[in-house]
C-alpha cells in the first residue's frame, strides 16, 4: 500500500539527505520554521512547499477561491503532490534534505473535515491511502500543534481568509492531524505556542539528532 523511500546518504559528503516535513493547522508558524531550518542547515537543504508554484498548483489555488466540489478539491491536491513528489525525488537522489511546508498530512488532515458531510462513511482512510500511494515517507514528520483558537487569533490580521480558516473547521483539522500522529511514528508533535525562535531551535535539534 505504501510508497517508501527512507533518507539514505550522500556519497559524497556523509551526510544524510532525506525528507523533512512541517506540518500543522493554519498560523502554528510552519512556514517561518521551515524558512529558518533551510537557513541553519545551508546550501545542502531544499525548501518547497504545498501547493506547488506548478500549474496544477495554480488550480489548486483557483479551487480554493471558487466553488469546487469536493472531491474535485481533494484529487486537485493529490495530482500536484504526484508531480512534486517526483520532483522531490530528484532532489533526494542528488544527496539534498528536502524540507517540505506542508505535505500528504495536510490533505488527510483538511479534506477529511471537508469531505465529512459528502462521504459514505469515514473519508480519512481514503485520503490517507491514496496519498500514501502516490508519496514519499518521511524522514521526519513536525507536527506543529497549537490550540485552534491561538492559530486562528495569528491570521485574523491577513486580507482574506480562506474557507478553510474557520474555527470549528481548524478544531476537526487538528483533532485530524492529532489522529495521524497516533497512526505514524515518523510524526513528532513539537508545542509552536510559545516563541518562533524557540519552536524553530527544537525542530532543528530534531533533525540533527535524526542525523539528517
Amino acid at each position: 500500500m505504501e510508497t517508501v523511500i527512507y533518507g539514505h546518504r550522500n556519497p559524497m559528503g556523509g551526510i544524510m539527505a532525506g525528507l523533512v516535513v512541517l506540518e500543522g493547522i493554519d498560523g502554528c508558524g510552519k512556514s517561518s520554521v521551515a524558512k529558518r531550518l533551510v537557513a541553519a542547515l545551508g546550501g545542502r537543504a531544499i525548501l518547497t512547499q504545498e501547493p506547488t508554484d506548478s500549474w496544477i498548483g495554480r488550480a489548486v489555488r483557483r479551487g480554493d477561491r471558487g466553488k469546487v466540489s469536493p472531491y474535485t478539491d481533494a484529487l486537485l491536491f493529490m495530482a500536484d503532490r504526484a508531480r512534486h513528489t517526483e520532483q522531490m525525488r530528484e532532489w533526494i537522489s542528488k544527496g539534498k534534505l528536502v524540507v517540505c511546508d506542508r505535505y500528504y498530512h495536510s490533505t488527510v488532515a483538511y479534506q477529511t473535515a471537508y469531505l465529512k458531510d459528502f462521504f459514505d462513511g469515514d473519508p480519512f482512510k481514503w485520503l490517507l491511502e491514496s496519498n500514501l500511494r502516490i508519496s514519499i515517507r518521511p524522514d521526519l514528520t513536525v507536527l506543529l500543534v497549537i490550540p485552534p483558537e491561538v492559530g486562528l487569533g495569528r491570521i485574523r490580521g491577513r486580507k482574506e481568509l480562506s474557507r478553510f480558516e474557520r474555527l470549528e473547521f481548524l478544531k476537526q483539522v487538528h483533532r485530524n492531524y492529532l489522529r495521524l500522529a497516533r497512526l505514524d511514528e515518523s510524526i513528532v508533535k513539537v508545542d509552536a505556542d510559545r516563541p518562533l525562535d524557540t519552536v524553530a531551535a527544537d525542530v532543528l535539534a530534531l533533525v540533527r539528532r535524526r542525523k539528517l
